[in-house]
């Protein structure tokens, strides 16, 4: 069998060794051909109808790309360093391709050829091909065009010296991401985004700021790819690229104002968050081993032994990551038409992981501890599966409910995390009442409390097909907008909070729910990175997020950095730790505070993050409070200092600090073996929340830091109704 795909596997950053390199190629280019074959194969390439034979050489076209992808430890680095495998793979260069020509190639093997696939050359022009919408573009509009087919449109807007530009989503890298290229798709990358520039929640939307605090925004009005050159090519300019569908349509926004003007407009077109329940802003806990009853239970008894507060327990492996409907172990009779079980449809046995959910859930909730389950949207197909998952899979297929690739057959993931699963079409409202239905008895009949929605970064292809009209190009991105609505519409219609967890998600994710950084190392990079996506995601409108504390991959932390990420967390919005799976394998690698301190020896751990989580639950009433007021405002719960300093350009030298809502200024610290740490206090009247020490602001404080304590100052106008909080 000879298998060549002009898109390969659409991995948005890296080649398959079956693909066309590049797809859309430019006139005056060659292009590389893949194939994979398991004897030798030719390439027979027709120019004008003249056919010449190409040899092809072994090996691989992404082999390099499938090494940049392995993450270092962790239980998904293997399987991302296999996605690209190369085995009994071809290439081949071509001539250089000729602007107006239209090129033929298949390939040969033996006693067997493909079929023949067609290459037109494309160009940039600036003639007239399309329409763009919108003011501040400088210079002509440029377009991409192969043939009839316009791909791409590329713009410029004007940059002026000292101009700060933020947002583009929730970002690793940088704050202010000028003199940086990057683009807008959704895409899981495995720990390390801040490297790779990478993000699970990208959106289209960036605010430039001026000198004095003001400027503008602006926001290409598509769910299609989109890349951006943040003055590098030419320091006065940004530069879009815009990919187009059937229309070559762009449609711009632009917002006039400050920080917050511009984001009032943003989120008045696309959605912005409902104030949720004061009992999110407790410490959440998880670990993804915890998957057992009694293991859930011990973590929150010692919990409660150790005097430290928890306020939600995330549950993860609670099901067998087959169907993730049912608990494992259940008993149950097979619904073979893919219908819905009730709660009385199952039992447990006493001898089985879970024993009693209903009875757990609700011995949890009588100790205020609220409970959430994982979910991944994908159905697995594997064929040695049977029982329900194989009766939903099948139900899935036949019953129109799945993602469809563009012969009409379902779409199967091509990424490396459940390999082959089937994908629900949440585009549509009987496939998401479907999906729901399936786990409507988790929130009526157990009482569950919400629902961890994690992955959603599973769809690769142009040209997927979705029940509500949308090809993958223009669809891909709203997957995890659909997701997350999905699970809160189904909290909601059960009378409970829409509270999910997600990481990942496009434009409109505002509306819906809580967000966590993703995958990360217990590194201080990856603490500065995580603090940097925080700041990144408020600038666009995410309200309620936080990260996996100190990180939740590899050896656990030290103690040093777990407990300033720890304090770092009491002040942010949403406060968690969670460790990743390791196969159960010792030393265990949880990142509870008890184990912690026994894996590093350190006795200060539990006393200081005690500190902090009781600290957390004081400021449970501010943090409701500053929610109300920033779901009616549109000002970050977690801000960035430009949007209150924005006239004042030294904020922009301490990227790192932010305020927590209108009256705590926060300066995490970042750097391990810090004695002493140098906060930039915005003019105004401050106060020391530690030791109730006024200090003026405008000025560079340095202070102490011991390590139950981080910068934390202030507001002194508020500080009558939060001293009390601080004891003091």
């Amino acid at each position: 069998m000879i298998q060549h795909r002009p898109h390969g596997i659409e991995h948005p950053y890296a080649a398959s060794p079956d693909q066309r390199i590049p797809v859309i190629p430019l006139a005056g280019s060659a292009v590389r051909l893949g194939v994979i074959s398991s004897s030798p194969v030719v390439c027979e390439w027709s120019t004008d109808g003249v056919v010449a034979s190409l040899p092809m050489a072994p090996g691989s076209v992404a082999a390099a790309d499938a090494a940049a992808l392995a993450g270092g430890e962790g239980h998904l680095s293997e399987a991302q360093a296999k996605a690209l495998g190369g085995d009994d793979a071809w290439s081949v260069e071509s001539p250089a391709l000729v602007d107006g020509t239209t090129y033929r190639y298949r390939f040969v093997a033996e006693s067997e050829s493909t079929e023949w696939f067609e290459v037109v050359p494309a160009v940039w022009t600036s003639e007239p091909r399309g329409t763009l919408t919108g003011a501040k573009v400088v210079g002509a509009v440029e377009w991409l065009v192969a043939g009839p087919v316009v791909h791409r449109a590329r713009f410029a807007l004007a940059l002026a010296a000292g101009d700060h530009v933020v947002g583009f989503g929730e970002r690793y890298d940088a704050v202010d991401q000028r003199g940086r290229r990057l683009d807008a798709v959704v895409f899981e990358q495995y720990k390390s985004q801040g490297v790779h520039g990478r993000t699970y929640l990208p959106m289209p939307f960036a605010q430039v700021i001026g000198a004095d605090g003001n400027g503008w925004g602006f926001h290409v009005r598509t769910s299609r790819r989109t890349w951006y050159d943040v003055g590098v090519s030419s320091p006065d300019r940004l530069v879009v690229e815009v990919e187009l569908g059937d229309s070559p349509v762009v449609d711009l926004g632009i917002y006039e104002g400050g920080p917050g003007k511009v984001l009032t407009a943003f989120l008045d077109e696309v959605g912005r968050a409902e104030e949720l329940p004061s009992w999110v802003f407790r410490l959440w806990a998880s670990g993804n081993e915890w998957n057992t009853q009694e293991l859930v239970m011990g973590q929150m008894d010692t919990h409660r032994d150790s005097d430290i507060p928890v306020g939600a327990v995330v549950i993860e492996a609670w099901s067998d990551e087959e169907g993730i409907t049912i608990w494992r172990d259940a008993t149950y009779s097979v619904s073979a038409d893919g219908a819905a079980h009730a709660a009385d449809d199952f039992t447990y046995p006493a001898g089985g992981a879970w024993p009693d959910p209903k009875a757990m859930i609700d011995e949890l909730h009588s100790r205020g501890i609220k409970v959430i389950l994982w979910q991944i949207p994908l159905q697995k197909t594997d064929p040695e599966l049977t029982g329900q998952v194989r009766a939903d899979a099948e139900a899935m297929v036949r019953d129109g409910h799945a993602v469809l690739e563009a012969d009409g057959s379902a779409y199967h993931n091509r990424g490396w995390w459940f390999p082959q699963a089937l994908m629900p079409d949440l585009s549509v409202q009987r496939t998401r009442d479907w999906w729901t239905d399936k786990r409507r008895y988790l929130v009526e009949d157990l009482d569950v409390d919400g629902f961890k929605t994690d992955g959603g970064e599973h769809a690769w292809g142009h040209d997927l097909r979705y029940g509500d009209g949308r090809l993958g190009a223009e669809g891909n991105n709203l997957f995890p907008v659909h997701y997350a609505r999905t699970f809160g519409d189904l909290l909601r219609s059960a009378g409970k909070a829409p509270v999910t967890f997600s990481r990942s998600g496009f434009t409109g994710s505002q509306a819906h729910g809580i967000f966590w950084a993703g995958d990360e190392d217990s590194t201080w990079e990856a603490f500065r990175s995580s603090v940097t996506a925080g700041l990144t995601a408020a600038t666009c409108g995410i309200v309620y997020w936080g990260w996996d504390l100190g990180g939740f991959s590899g050896p656990v932390p030290d103690a040093e950095l777990y407990l300033r990420a720890a304090a770092a967390s009491a002040f942010m919005p949403i406060m968690q730790y969670h460790s990743e799976f390791n196969h159960h394998k010792r030393p265990l690698r949880d990142r509870t505070p008890w184990h912690v301190a026994d894996t590093t020896g350190d006795e200060r751990v539990m006393p200081v993050f005690r500190k902090f989580a009781k600290l957390r639950e004081d400021l449970v009433d501010y943090l409701t409070e500053q929610a109300r007021i920033t779901v009616g405002t549109d000002q970050p719960l977690m801000r960035p200092l430009f949007f209150d300093h924005g006239d004042d350009p030294a904020v922009w030298e301490h990227p790192l600090q932010f305020q927590l809502g209108d009256d705590l200024l926060i300066n995490p610290i970042t750097q391990p073996g810090a004695t002493t740490w140098t906060t930039y206090l915005p003019k105004g009247d401050w106060i020391d929340v530690w030791t109730g020490e006024a200090v003026r602001g405008g000025r560079l404080i340095e202070r102490e830091v011991p390590i139950d304590e981080l910068p934390v100052y202030c507001r002194a106008a508020a500080w009558s109704r939060l001293a009390g909080v601080f004891g003091l």
